[in-house]
């Protein structure tokens, strides 16, 4: 039961937790101006702790979060909580798990669809919802998921991304000046088929020169001002490329143009934002991929179209 304190005048909520070990501790926050608030966070709490869907939607976000920590990476819970945050909680947050129904959530869709998002971005937007209801009736035994009664908006990747064509890589790359930074990750995009993550990753290390070979093994991000080296995005995303002659000597030519480079050292010391930069950058091109619709995750993506294009023109050439 909340209390006020005699001293700060302010109030006090406290609650009981049990712990792994089945045993119950008392808890506090202080510091509330009324005696409402207090109480208000004391129901939350122990919501929270009985784990009953009679909570916010947006509480359960935050136990969403903490069953999924060792399942997600710390990059992949920024993007869900950015989209959780923009585009469901202005809309469900302060309502009831369990009272939330289908009719609402069609919607939400229309509203959501409203605003000219792609068709992979909407599907994005909705598998985080979709994600919330599932965990809910999986593990905390929510009674209906009203995900499951309606469709699913948006498509997925394979139905929404454009594929650049050779001509319009090479349109691309005449905007570059050879042997720069820029023009050998691009190269190396279009001809490895690595992710602009695993891209900014690779260390001197990483090539073999005498083997034609370049080792996916890491991949890179910024979140935080901190640089973030991980592994990459699934187990399979582990690989060895074989690279063409030409790459290599494109990938050589510019390592040896940074003596004494360590072998440890990225090779590409930017952000995946100044990637993106440039492909913006160029009105042209980044029109006739994009369209009208300008979101970095299809730029993210890049590297799905630039290996589609390379790999259809090696069989052209065989």
């Amino acid at each position: 039961m909340a209390y006020r304190e005699k001293d700060t005048k302010k109030w006090t909520a406290q609650w009981f937790e049990t712990n792994v070990m089945g045993e119950k501790k008392k808890r506090r926050k202080r510091g509330f101006e009324t005696k409402r608030e207090a109480l208000e966070f004391e129901r939350s709490k122990k919501l929270s702790t009985e784990r009953s869907m009679d909570m916010k939607l947006s509480d359960f976000i935050e136990i969403y979060f903490s069953d999924k920590q060792n399942d997600l990476k710390d990059r992949t819970i920024k993007n869900k909580r950015y989209m959780m945050q923009q585009h469901i909680v202005p809309y469900f947050g302060n309502q009831m798990m369990s009272e939330i129904k289908a009719s609402q959530i069609i919607q939400w869709q229309n509203e959501i669809q409203k605003k000219g998002y792609s068709d992979s971005y909407l599907r994005m937007i909705q598998n985080q919802l979709t994600s919330l209801f599932t965990h809910a009736a999986k593990i905390y035994d929510l009674p209906v998921n009203p995900c499951k009664k309606v469709k699913r908006m948006g498509n997925s990747d394979s139905r929404s991304l454009n594929f650049w064509t050779l001509d319009d890589y090479k349109q691309f790359i005449q905007t570059m000046e050879p042997g720069t930074r820029y023009y050998l990750m691009f190269e190396m995009l279009f001809w490895t088929g690595c992710r602009i993550g695993e891209l900014l990753a690779i260390t001197k290390a990483d090539i073999n020169f005498e083997k034609n070979q370049l080792s996916i093994n890491k991949t890179y991000y910024r979140t935080g001002m901190h640089d973030i080296i991980t592994e990459p995005k699934t187990k399979q995303s582990f690989r060895t490329i074989e690279i063409p002659e030409f790459l290599k000597e494109e990938i050589k030519e510019f390592v040896d143009g940074h003596y004494g480079m360590p072998d440890t050292e990225r090779l590409f010391p930017v952000v995946q934002e100044a990637v993106q930069h440039k492909i913006i950058g160029n009105q042209v091109i980044f029109k006739n991929y994009f369209g009208s619709q300008r979101y970095s995750y299809h730029i993210e993506h890049l590297w799905t179209s630039l290996s589609k294009s390379a790999e259809e023109d090696c069989k052209s050439a065989g």
